[in-house]
């Protein structure tokens, strides 16, 4: 039987919820593992909902829950309703949703809160010694809710212009935790915590390379599982 895994989703979109290419790569890595995998996100509504062609605020609300059934194919169900003992592992994707909508990272940086069930959530799966795997933004929930873990969102400089968000390694930081730098194509273990991260989208890099890279958090989530 395969590992069990709950993929955990922010929304439908980059800019306002999970990003598409993230939660399709961990899909795609985690089926070919051999995963049994079922998608969770809660049922709240977004923070805002982005015009993604224009890339700017519109006036329209959407819930969570209901965008994120876009990418599992409407087969998704409450967060509310995980229970940490059906399950082997966590992954959550990356996209902007997941710094607007299961916490405030966007707008507070490292003085975010995180949303409760997101955080019991975690808490849930760390206390049972179960593995975590985070991409792009989304380590900076493991930041923010285990502090003294380690994690990587890619590099803490804008090496070569591939970093644009290095300064978010300098708020991981700032919350007691250690960031290790890597590619894109890499992800970083932390054996004692049992949280796996990679950059993702968080470099400029083509998207073969992404793939690549979440494909390593994946392999190391199921080797811990």
């Amino acid at each position: 039987m395969g590992k069990r895994v709950a993929l955990v989703l922010a929304g439908c979109g980059v800019f306002d919820g999970s990003e598409v290419h993230e939660a399709s790569a961990a899909l795609v890595h985690l089926s070919r593992g051999g995963a049994q995998v079922r998608i969770f996100a809660p049922n709240i509504e977004q923070m805002h909902v982005v015009d993604h062609f224009r890339g700017s605020p519109t006036e329209e609300k959407r819930n969570v829950l209901v965008e994120s059934a876009r990418l599992a194919r409407g087969n998704i169900e409450d967060l509310a309703e995980l229970k940490v003992g059906e399950f082997d592992a966590l992954i959550f994707p990356g996209g902007f949703g997941v710094a607007k909508n299961l916490c405030s990272w966007a707008v507070d940086g490292k003085n975010c809160t995180v949303n409760e069930l997101v955080k019991s959530t975690l808490q849930a799966f760390h206390s049972a010694k179960k593995p975590i795997g985070l991409c792009c933004i989304s380590p900076v929930l493991a930041a923010k809710v285990f502090p003294g873990c380690e994690v990587t969102v890619g590099q803490d400089k804008n090496v070569d212009g591939r970093f644009p968000d290095a300064e978010t390694a300098s708020g991981i930081v700032e919350l007691g935790c250690k960031h290790i730098c890597k590619d894109v194509a890499e992800s970083h273990v932390d054996a004692t915590n049992k949280i796996v991260t990679t950059c993702a989208f968080m470099c400029k890099a083509p998207l073969h390379e992404i793939f690549d890279g979440i494909g390593t958090m994946v392999a190391e989530v199921l080797k811990l599982s």
